[in-house]
């Protein structure tokens, strides 16, 4: 770790070096969907949960077209895999995919030096073993703030994820997970997914009945092109933004975003819905927040609180057909406390059409 910390444990993955923000994730299954959760992209994940790998990994549980994260540290990799639909065990995915694992890390005694401390930079390597010599490679390496990593993460060009539906929705990918697109087209949407780098033109030529603004990784304020499209589209179309599209949507209002500590990474965190009162259990990955306050449209007014920090998880416009939530809906992996926010999406469409 860059504050000196070392933790020796036994690779199970690629062999080589990796490098990245170390954060911890609370879930205790899911790890492939984590692993191909492009949000994760710059971040070594760190499980909480001791026995990862028990059943296996398969083409079906995957989240994007390939594994993001940097790095994966675990206390111990199961080596037998208790699942029929397995097609092969973790370790040989990590080989496969180039991804670096250690094992037999105290994943206890990691988590609470990240709560304590806040998220730090890490390396983990299996051909340099000298402390001194990682511990001045980490610390040279690039951190998450000021980094656009979106880019790395995008698709190439648009395409269509299906081509039948009663609404018609532009979906900008800034790393956007497969089940969100399931539970779009679920909903009767045709779904239309563009480039992060698309243009209000490009975007508008589709004729959509409603935008989504996706989840993704690195630093929300390092996508002024990104908050500009959106911003240029306020006034046209219903806008519904997960994760980094609620930080997108934050500052396209005119607000800022600050770093957590040790972000929100898992599947059990507690939201409030401030007009009904009732607390949803929801799944989580940022390192980044919107800072409420700091928004200038007075028509925004934040709706879920997040019941560990009191962070702002979700808002919405009085005026416009526009909202957002922090956590994610989608659920993969996670509870499904609020699935509901997509059929509010569809409802303001209707509305809207």
């Amino acid at each position: 770790m860059e504050d000196g910390e070392v933790y020796r444990g036994r690779s199970f993955g690629a062999q080589g070096e990796a490098r990245g923000e170390v954060v911890f994730n609370t879930s205790m299954m899911g790890y492939q969907e984590i692993l191909t959760d492009p949000s994760y992209k710059g971040q070594m994940v760190c499980m909480t949960y001791p026995l990862i790998g028990n059943y296996g990994v398969n083409p079906e549980d995957v989240e994007s077209r390939k594994p993001f994260v940097e790095g994966f540290i675990v206390k111990e990799a199961s080596s037998i895999v208790s699942n029929w639909r397995a097609t092969q065990d973790l370790g040989s995915y990590l080989k496969k995919n180039r991804v670096v694992g250690i094992e037999g890390v105290d994943t206890r005694a990691l988590t609470k030096h990240l709560r304590e401390e806040g998220a730090k930079k890490g390396i983990i390597s299996t051909k340099d073993l000298n402390e001194k010599s990682l511990v001045k490679k980490v610390k040279a390496s690039a951190g998450l703030v000021g980094r656009d990593l979106i880019k790395e993460v995008t698709c190439e060009k648009a395409y269509d994820w299906n081509r039948t539906g009663k609404f018609r929705v532009v979906a900008i990918d800034s790393g956007i997970k497969l089940n969100i697109l399931r539970s779009l087209a679920a909903r009767g949407c045709r779904v239309r997914v563009v480039p992060a780098t698309a243009t209000k033109e490009e975007i508008l030529a589709f004729k959509p009945d409603g935008l989504f603004l996706s989840n993704g990784p690195g630093d929300p304020e390092a996508l002024p092109y990104i908050v500009n499209t959106v911003k240029s589209l306020l006034n046209d179309l219903p806008i519904f933004g997960i994760c980094l599209g609620h930080q997108i949507l934050g500052q396209a209002f005119g607000g800022k975003t600050f770093k957590l500590k040790f972000g929100h990474h898992g599947g059990n965190q507690p939201v409030i819905d401030l007009k009904t009162r009732s607390v949803a259990i929801t799944a989580q990955n940022h390192g980044f927040a919107v800072d409420i306050g700091s928004i200038r449209d007075k028509n925004v007014v934040m709706t879920h609180v997040n019941l560990n920090d009191n962070t702002c998880e979700g808002m919405e416009h009085k005026t416009l057909p526009i909202f957002s939530v922090q956590y994610h809906p989608e659920a993969a992996p996670g509870p499904h406390d609020a699935s509901h926010h997509f059929d509010k999406f569809i409802k303001l469409m209707e509305k809207s059409a």
